[in-house]
């Protein structure tokens, strides 16, 4: 029997060998499983795994996960109703914690979803107003779906990037006149680093990742790069000869403070009071240094990692014979 051409292709990167988390939820998803394709693009370059299972792709939509992204059961016909409209070419939504997160998971959950923790890129972490334009501040890429053939025709995903490198193609789309929507209820639930050095290093790599989009693509705004501000104002500490250079230093930490406060009261766990006044610092600190050493480093990903090969595997969906309704993956 004949089948129509899937109308969204589900990209998954994985490390070879992997098998992803989000494999089940995805089987559970409410849709005809003759309308989407499930592809695992296995290797060690993302950027590079998500162009070449594109260029596989049978789906007018590519809908972007990471291995650990848990979807909302109707994420499917909220793309279908998004992109509808053909002004839309890219749609995506939070990445949200789990309330099955430890606390320090949730609490850096908490962090990131804060004006203070991630300003302008928070809405990222959290599901608050409604659909919406917007620009790649409030786009994820382990949650995101765009047009197969506009993506093509920009050229993919940068692979000299990672990470960054859906901010960088998101905004050559936008100066070419695309739309961005932006779905709070078109979630994934993704667990947050379980350690504080595994959070350091996340935090490190978001850094040095703006700093080489910057590099390639030039200044898209000065708000990405308050924490290397905030690093080199710390620098020059042991080299104040007034106190009032200690000013801004005691704003901040009544401000950490307060919005611990905050957590502990809207959370109903005082914990938070103790743990967001010292995260706040250790996700500035980290992402400051990070985008200092992607400005005074150059390290070119793709250079590194374009000799190892990229396996493009196309799951076949099937009846799961012990859940009625629902489908496994073979």
């Amino acid at each position: 029997m004949d089948y129509p051409s899937p109308v969204v292709s589900i990209v998954i990167p994985v490390k070879p060998g992997l098998k992803p988390q989000a494999l089940k939820r995805i089987a559970r998803l409410n849709w005809q499983s003759d309308r989407f394709e499930l592809l695992i693009a296995e290797g060690n370059n993302p950027g590079k795994q998500r162009n070449q299972a594109v260029q596989q792709a049978q789906g007018e939509i590519i809908y972007f996960l990471d291995d650990d992204s848990l979807v909302v059961s109707d994420a499917l016909q909220r793309l279908e109703r998004h992109f509808k409209d053909p002004q839309v070419i890219a749609v995506g939504g939070p990445s949200l914690t789990p309330t099955s997160d430890t606390l320090v998971q949730r609490a850096i959950g908490a962090v990131l979803s804060s004006l203070l923790g991630a300003g302008g890129v928070r809405n990222r972490y959290q599901a608050v107003g409604t659909v919406r334009e917007t620009t790649e501040r409030e786009l994820i890429l382990c949650n995101l779906a765009i047009r197969r053939e506009p993506f093509l025709a920009a050229g993919g995903l940068d692979e000299r990037l990672y990470p960054n490198e859906e901010n960088e193609l998101l905004d050559r789309l936008v100066k070419a006149g695309s739309r961005l929507l932006h779905d709070p209820e078109l979630s994934v639930e993704r667990s947050q680093r379980e350690s504080l050095a595994a959070f350091i290093r996340q935090m490190f790599r978001y850094g040095r990742g703006r700093a080489q989009q910057t590099r390639i693509a030039g200044i898209t705004g000065l708000m990405p790069f308050v924490p290397l501000f905030f690093v080199l104002y710390l620098l020059t500490l042991p080299l104040a000869t007034t106190p009032l250079w200690l000013l801004p230093l005691l704003v901040y930490a009544l401000a950490c403070c307060l919005c611990g406060l905050r957590a502990a009261v809207t959370k109903k766990n005082p914990l938070y009071l103790l743990l967001l006044p010292f995260l706040f610092p250790v996700l500035h600190i980290s992402n400051g240094f990070g985008i200092l050493a992607g400005f005074l480093f150059h390290w070119n990903r793709q250079s590194c990692y374009n000799q190892q090969p990229v396996t493009v595997r196309r799951l076949q969906p099937v009846a799961d014979p012990i859940t009625p309704g629902a489908i496994r993956w073979t």
